[in-house]
């Protein structure tokens, strides 16, 4: 072969090459992709971006299920509206901190940060907790910070990670402005605790950096260009662009799987558990055969979601939105991120990226004014912001979404006065649902259980039909694989676009990720383990006993500990697994003993899983004291709490000690992690 041979050769090898990853490079060149970060910068040093960014203030936030970062960013939001401060808002995750003392002056650090199981930071935050609560005294004393929690006030460590940045910045010399701030999920009164929390900080600032405030007008982070055509790279609901099909031609995504790439997982198997007439409770088995995802029993599944059908359209109407608009968005600050994948279209965005079915916040309410139709109901948007009995007796009590409330404000009238950009920038994104996993990875291998019951009812006061986002999706698919979809006795309170994207979600397939948790059985299987789960918090207590299920079979010599479980329902209706239970017994043995409290029996008194752990209380104490491990599971408002309160007394009688020495040993159950709670 001669060199012009040669030369011919490697040209057609480089076109083809070019031509097969021309895709490839044009998202290189072109990519606007949000999981990539936004921040204008390649170093990772704090002040350093700070100070490349020409920014002024600075709002970080460690988030585990996406909560703080919503709430980091209303705060960044009103900040430049309000004061006209040049704010970044980032993630911890994505700096280091060795220069945080060498801030320029008179920058001020707000730090958002969500609790993660007992008191823990968020993952993405655990290099931030490193830094400080390693840093030596004095060397942030050129620091001032303010913080805001977001926790459950049903947890021990309640705001733990919180308060743990507050006592670590003020030991390493910083000062903190105002006081610490903390949402409790609890009592559902989060968005009042920070309105709350920041009314005094902003006036704390507004003092000590002597700002001049401003009218408040929305100020746009994005540039909206409106599209005439739909392409390859269009999203049209895909939950990452790896999805699209400009993507998929490259090949199947292989992982790994996380929340910034969840798996579309198809649900093999579907089934009705309760015999109700009014009450739903679904059985779902995702396939994860032939993939690299696996999962631990007693992990939590993330589900990613869509709106129902009437929702959407209730929300298109409300704010008189074409579907068919297509868009894209261009950062006019790039230190922030877009917040799902671009180009899109309206109707894409609204079902498939944007919280429309949550509850109102008050807040949303005060940035509404200026976009209000008329005088009168701007004047109605001003009350209600301002008073928040007032907000809860008309909007909040009502359980009314964002369409629910603006239409009852407006008597039916469209606002068509409000802009997209303002309801993209305002609306908090859509994020995955989780459910504690109800199989076990050494049983279940290809496959992920989980247990939902469905949320479905009429609010009197309002008429308004409160449904769940995930739970009603998986009750379509259900009655869809059974081929039950329309002949049901009970109609549908909502219906969902079970195809998906482009056919993305054909065959009964969802977004899904697995995440880890710390809920987890004793390594030693002769140790005792009671577990205690009503309704729905016995999904991971199948998991478990599944576990030793699978243990016992594989090798009939190994000798269990005893294993009790405290489960709760209704009555015969819902009783969740109870075919399953007996079959369990029969392989477990005298090992596994099964209590059983209905509530709601007619002509017999209810009863609750705490009546039949004071029943056993000399058994349960006994189990104590030979090292069992105590798992309790499901809701946290008054039943965890039950719980605790009945554990304590049973060792106070057992025992024979006073409440203040109960607690102690119930605190030393919860440090050496023999008392594990999944509570929500």
């Amino acid at each position: 072969m001669n060199s012009t041979d040669l030369i011919v050769v490697v040209v057609l090898v480089a076109l083809f090459l070019l031509y097969k990853y021309l895709e490839t490079i044009k998202e290189l060149i072109f990519s606007n992709d949000d999981a990539i970060s936004a921040v204008n910068s390649s170093s990772r040093d704090i002040a350093h971006v700070l100070t490349e960014n020409n920014k002024n203030y600075l709002v970080l936030f460690g988030s585990q299920t996406g909560t703080a970062e919503d709430y980091a960013k209303k705060f960044a939001k009103e900040l430049t509206a309000k004061f006209d401060l040049n704010v970044l808002c980032g993630d911890l995750e994505l700096y280091d901190y060795g220069s945080l003392n060498e801030l320029p002056e008179n920058v001020i650090v707000s730090i958002f940060m969500s609790t993660y199981g007992e008191g823990d930071f968020p993952d993405g935050a655990v290099k931030f907790e490193n830094f400080i609560s390693t840093a030596s005294e004095s060397s942030l004393e050129n620091l001032r910070f303010t913080v805001f929690g977001l926790g459950n006030s049903t947890y021990e460590f309640y705001n733990g990670a919180a308060r743990k940045v507050q006592k670590y910045l003020q030991a390493a010399g910083a000062s903190l402005l105002g006081s610490i701030g903390e949402g409790d999920d609890a009592t559902g009164s989060t968005d009042e605790d920070y309105l709350t929390w920041k009314e005094l900080i902003m006036g704390e600032l507004k003092n000590v950096l002597s700002l001049d405030e401003q009218e408040q007008k929305f100020k746009p982070s994005f540039q909206l260009e409106i599209l005439d055509t739909i392409d390859s790279n269009t999203s049209l609901g895909e939950p990452t662009k790896n999805y699209l099909p400009s993507a998929l031609l490259k090949g199947e995504i292989n992982g790994p799987f996380s929340i910034s790439e969840p798996y579309l997982g198809h649900i093999s198997n579907s089934r009705e558990l309760f015999k109700s007439d009014d009450r739903n409770c679904i059985h779902s088995e995702f396939d994860i055969s032939n993939t690299n995802l696996t999962y631990s029993t007693g992990d939590h599944l993330g589900i990613w979601p869509s709106n129902a059908n009437e929702k959407v359209e209730q929300f298109l109407v409300a704010f008189n939105l074409n579907p068919e608009t297509i868009f894209n968005m261009r950062q006019l600050d790039p230190t922030i991120k877009v917040p799902f994948p671009l180009p899109t279209t309206i109707g894409a965005a609204v079902r498939y990226y944007m919280e429309i079915t949550g509850p109102v916040s008050r807040q949303f309410f005060g940035h509404l004014i200026q976009f209000a139709p008329n005088n009168d109901i701007k004047e109605k948007l001003t009350i209600l912001s301002n008073d928040k009995n007032k907000f809860q007796t008309e909007i909040t009590s009502k359980f009314f979404n964002i369409a629910d409330a603006i239409l009852y404000l407006s008597g039916g009238i469209k606002w068509e006065t409000v802009p997209w950009g303002f309801l993209i920038e305002t609306i908090p994104h859509l994020l995955p649902r989780y459910y504690s996993i109800s199989s076990s990875s050494s049983l279940d291998k290809d496959s992920i259980h989980v247990t939902s019951v469905v949320e479905n009812s009429i609010e009197p006061k309002s008429n308004t039909n409160v449904v769940g986002v995930t739970t009603n999706l998986l009750r379509n698919i259900q009655l869809a694989e059974n081929k039950m979809l329309g002949s049901e006795s009970n109609p549908l309170p909502v219906h969902y676009d079970l195809n998906g994207p482009r056919d993305l979600f054909r065959d009964y397939k969802l977004p899904i990720h697995v995440r880890k948790s710390t809920f987890r059985l004793p390594t030693n299987p002769s140790a005792p383990v009671i577990m205690i789960g009503p309704g729905t918090g016995v999904a991971p207590f199948r998991g478990f006993v599944r576990d030793r299920v699978n243990l016992l079979e594989s090798d009939r010599s190994i000798k269990l500990g005893k294993h009790l479980l405290f489960y709760g329902c209704r009555n015969e209706d819902d009783y969740l697994y109870r075919e399953e239970w007996i079959q369990y017994a029969t392989i477990l043995g005298e090992s596994f003993e099964m209590n059983v409290a209905f509530s709601r029996v007619p002509g017999t008194p209810k009863i609750y899983v705490q009546d039949k752990l004071r029943e056993q209380s000399k058994l349960i104490w006994q189990l104590i004291q030979d090292g069992a491990f105590l798992y309790v599971c499901g809701d946290a408002g008054r039943m965890a709490k039950d719980v605790h309160k009945t554990l304590l007394d049973i060792v106070m009688k057992e025992k024979g000690v006073s409440e203040d020495d109960a607690i102690e040993v119930i605190k030393m159950l919860k440090t050496s992690n023999r008392y594990q709670e999944d509570i929500w």
